[in-house]
């Protein structure tokens, strides 16, 4: 998949532009109303990037069209934006290198650094200097382990090697120490306009990967076409479609894939709804009544302001699914309604949906909402809420606030301006300002596998014990873009964005949070070095002994918190109280530098995923190895081509952006991992399962 009330804005994501009217599913449903910028409310300018709002209809802004995260607007070739270099250097040497050019003896780039492996195993392609990114980069990952055989992962991410991004897919048949490419067959899936047979795709992304109980693997993935910000064509038709790996671990998948959420067929680009960030989770509990169901959430914004999750399911392994069903339903707490409808809900604004599962096949969805935002002051803290299906996803309870939470702050206004518009970022401290890359605080929710009524959501929070009043970080309101504000922003020992925990031990009727202030709530990263250092982009899942596992970058280590770089860390917990930390990244990784913006770097997803069984399985976008050039005047009669590194406008050495894994001991608050009597008892409990 991405912040506040936004659309997140990777590749996968401009794909909400071909999003259309899923407006019967509500009352306001007969109004057809284009979705251009002239047309959105003041929260909808809120939820969408200024390059969202220019590609809705530019005419209508009185701005010219901007480069934004992950569209392919500006004015460099194709349309893309034109983000040069502003040096060239030689190709070798330094951090790096050209390990992720020059293929093995098994033909691959898989660049291994120490224990972290490259997941993606594509050379890089030599792209144009104003193309970085295309053809080039893999972001938003995620990652599955088949629960009946340790052995055998799926994972998955958007893979732009084509040019556009796709949906990237791999798989590892050795418990990931070496992994694979595969393509999903995504160029088109069945028609659905007159008589066409074929609906083709531009592009695609957003994924997500699980198995069922049965041996198959499947990745949820979002299509789209571009309109006319890229091209003549104006079809804007979008889809969510899951694809099956039938018995085979991954190594290939079923064509066509089949559509989860309505199509929405838009070839004259008229829609009136976006569609935005769906993710998928399978029931692989043997003894549940939903045994195999396929789940898949999402947002629909609409034309009248809202913006909804929504729930479908599969009991047929991806063969068909169901209709919607509303899953963000009234609670006492959506108290601002924006001045928006509230037919359906009086909690219509939402975005970042998580479905999650316990053992007893109850369905959790947790997800972002803005609804209890006051209309004037400084507090500008939002609520994570929670809705739970006992009948497979046919219906949803009322929905209980699982915590506050403070997002994180307006790029422009610390990072300077026109540096992200539009956008939160992670600023780094001090006067840097290579950090603009769009974030957000997202929720990522788990059910205790030995006891159903445990269930815990990991969230970030700018504001929390750490960064608080009383060391210079103080919620100020809001940003002309609605972003928020906060003092101590750059401010060494002041502000740190920190992951959080809340937990409900009576199968989610309420949590720790429910009633709580973030400043008073647990904290995942409990480590000295965290303690004034930002966390960002969290997951978690449980071993199957039950130790919580929570991976998340993290800016502790070396000069992160002042450079912009960042590492990747994991957080565990036997007691989902006090939490031991270990590093995953063998160095540090810089600032990224692909796509659109000043200088570069605006794009480096989302979200990030774990796995695990008795270890857990972190997966990251990881920014280590150099972009590469073709160095300029070379190529020419008498002349070979020549590789070149680059030096971006910031300062910052070019890099690419790849996924990788590693396997880790989730460690506890002594900081070990489990020890040989776990490593027994657990595995006892895997032999149960089977």
């Amino acid at each position: 998949m991405s912040s506040k009330l936004r659309l997140a804005v990777p590749m996968a994501v401009i794909g909400l532009l071909g999003a259309t009217c899923f407006l019967l599913l509500q009352s306001h449903a007969s109004a057809r109303v284009t979705m251009n910028y002239a047309h959105l409310n003041k929260v909808q300018k809120r939820l969408i990037s200024e390059t969202l709002a220019s590609a809705l209809g530019p005419q209508s802004t009185g701005l010219k069209p901007h480069a934004g995260v992950g569209d392919d607007e500006g004015g460099g070739p194709d349309g893309a934006p034109f983000t040069p270099p502003k040096s060239y250097q030689s190709a070798s040497g330094g951090s790096g290198g050209t390990v992720n050019y020059f293929p093995s003896s098994q033909g691959s780039c898989s660049a291994n650094l120490g224990n972290n492996v490259k997941v993606n195993q594509n050379c890089l392609n030599l792209t144009d200097s104003t193309l970085q990114g295309r053809g080039q980069a893999n972001n938003e990952p995620s990652i599955s382990v088949d629960p009946f055989n340790s052995q055998r992962f799926v994972a998955s991410d958007n893979n732009y090697i084509r040019g556009d991004g796709t949906c990237g897919s791999y798989f590892s048949q050795n418990g990931g120490r070496t992994w694979s490419d595969t393509t999903i067959p995504n160029g088109f899936t069945t028609g659905g306009i007159g008589n066409n047979a074929r609906e083709y795709w531009q592009a695609g992304g957003d994924t997500s990967v699980a198995w069922d109980t049965r041996g198959n693997a499947y990745e949820s993935c979002q299509l789209f076409n571009r309109g006319t910000v890229a091209s003549a064509n104006p079809d804007q038709s979008s889809a969510f479609a899951v694809f099956r790996a039938t018995q085979n671990g991954g190594a290939s998948w079923n064509f066509p894939g089949r559509y989860s959420a309505p199509i929405i067929f838009d070839p004259q680009g008229t829609a009136n709804a976006l569609q935005d960030k769906a993710l998928m989770a399978i029931d692989d509990n043997v003894k549940s009544p939903y045994r195999d169901r396929i789940y898949v959430t999402w947002t629909t914004f609409a034309s009248d302001g809202t913006a909804y999750i929504y729930e479908v399911h599969s009991s047929d392994y991806g063969e068909t699914f169901t209709s919607p069903v509303l899953v963000s339903a009234s609670a006492p707490t959506c108290t601002n309604g924006f001045g928006l409808p509230t037919a359906a809900s009086t909690c219509n604004n939402n975005q970042f949906s998580d479905p999650f599962i316990g053992k007893d096949g109850n369905l959790y969805v947790a997800w972002d909402n803005y609804n209890n935002q006051p209309t004037s002051g400084t507090d500008n803290n939002d609520q994570v809420l929670l809705a739970k299906s006992t009948d497979g996803g046919q219906s949803f309870s009322a929905p209980v606030v699982v915590s506050r939470y403070y997002d994180l702050p307006d790029c422009d206004t610390y990072q300077g301006a026109g540096a992200d518009p539009g956008e939160a970022c992670v600023p780094e401290k001090g006067s840097s300002t290579v950090s603009v890359f769009g974030a957000a605080n997202y929720p990522s929710g788990e059910v205790d596998p030995n006891n159903p009524n445990v269930i815990s959501v990991a969230f970030g929070s700018y504001i929390n014990k750490d960064s608080n009043e009383s060391n210079g970080c103080v919620p100020t309101g809001f940003a002309d873009d609605l972003q928020p504000t906060y003092t101590g922003v750059k401010t060494p020992g002041a502000c740190a964005n920190k992951i959080l925990l809340s937990v409900s031990t009576n199968g989610g009727k309420t949590f720790t949070g429910t009633n709580a202030d973030p400043r008073t709530e647990e904290l995942v990263t409990q480590s000295p070095g965290q303690k004034h250092t930002d966390q960002f982009w969290q997951w978690s899942t449980y071993t199957r002994g039950g130790k919580l596992a929570v991976d998340y970058y993290d800016r502790q280590y070396g000069n992160d918190e002042t450079n912009g770089s960042s590492d990747f860390s994991l957080s565990g917990s036997d007691n989902l109280t006090n939490f031991g930390q270990v590093r995953v990244t063998t160095s540090s990784m810089p600032a990224p530098t692909q796509f659109e913006g000043p200088a570069g770097g605006q794009f480096y997803g989302d979200y990030v995923w774990l796995t695990a069984t008795d270890k857990a399985y972190p997966i990251w976008s990881d920014t280590r190895a150099k972009d590469l050039f073709l160095c300029p005047d070379t190529g020419t009669a008498g002349n070979p081509p020549q590789l070149c590194g680059a030096i971006e406008t910031n300062g910052e050495t070019a890099n690419d952006e790849e996924t990788y894994m590693a396997a880790v001991n989730v460690p506890t608050a002594g900081g070990h991992g489990y020890s040989a009597k776990d490593h027994a008892r657990r595995s006892k409990h895997h032999a149960k399962r089977h």
